[in-house]
């Protein structure tokens, strides 16, 4: 379960996201207080911080500072009345991850919340050693395993796996392989299509049935251990 910091001092808004966030299965800790939420934010440990940026004790803007100088890597979601471009690229230029005006969508935001958690489970030490079926991979020489073959995988391919093994059991869209790779998402390319024939040749015991490597039809591919 993702353990979710939000900052916010207004408290029909809070109780919104709080009831939104824990109907889709997320644990969250609410500070009402820039002050007060710097000091939870450093006992604990949280997979991504919500974070308004007008409040008392603390701005949102000091509390960006103060995060990324304990975390550079912890997902931050702004919310904000300020929709102007200087404020935005302020925050941006602070270490903030995203940007959301108020009012906002609540769709919108979940949907934020979702895709900011699962970029930052890319980031994730991956294992050293991963081993599904008759195969498995190395990630820390490069080196994949099959039915006694040896191949050796380029740093592109090594990115795709690592991305689809981490992400187990659910659809990766074509466009974050793509931007995995320093791609943009929207790339007219046949890349990817190129990689997973291959993997399907390392690692599929029928690549014209695949067990491991699921297309998933307009949408991307999923990864079945």
């Amino acid at each position: 379960m993702s353990h979710i910091l939000l900052i916010e001092d207004e408290e029909n808004i809070a109780k919104g996201i709080i009831l939104n966030l824990e109907l889709e299965g997320f644990e969250v800790t609410h500070a009402a207080r820039g002050d007060e939420a710097i000091e939870i934010y450093e006992q604990k440990n949280f997979d991504l911080v919500v974070l308004d940026l007008m409040l008392p004790g603390l701005s949102g803007e000091d509390i960006l500072v103060k995060i990324r100088d304990v975390n550079e890597k912890t997902p931050v979601l702004v919310l904000s009345a300020k929709d102007s471009s200087k404020s935005k690229v302020r925050c941006f230029n602070l270490g903030t991850d995203d940007y959301l005006a108020k009012p906002f969508n609540l769709d919108e935001f979940i949907l934020r919340v979702k895709r900011l958690l699962k970029r930052s489970s890319w980031t994730k030490k991956e294992v050293e050693v991963y081993k599904f079926g008759n195969n498995e991979i190395n990630f820390s020489d490069f080196k994949a395993y099959s039915n006694e073959q040896e191949y050796s995988l380029t740093e592109q391919e090594a990115k795709i796996l690592t991305l689809l093994t981490q992400n187990e059991g659910e659809v990766v869209t074509r466009g974050e392989l793509l931007e995995s790779l320093g791609y943009k998402k929207d790339s007219n390319t046949r890349t990817i299509d190129n990689f997973i024939v291959r993997f399907r040749k390392y690692f599929e015991e029928n690549p014209k049935e695949p067990k491991h490597i699921i297309s998933i039809r307009s949408v991307g591919y999923k990864f079945v251990k």
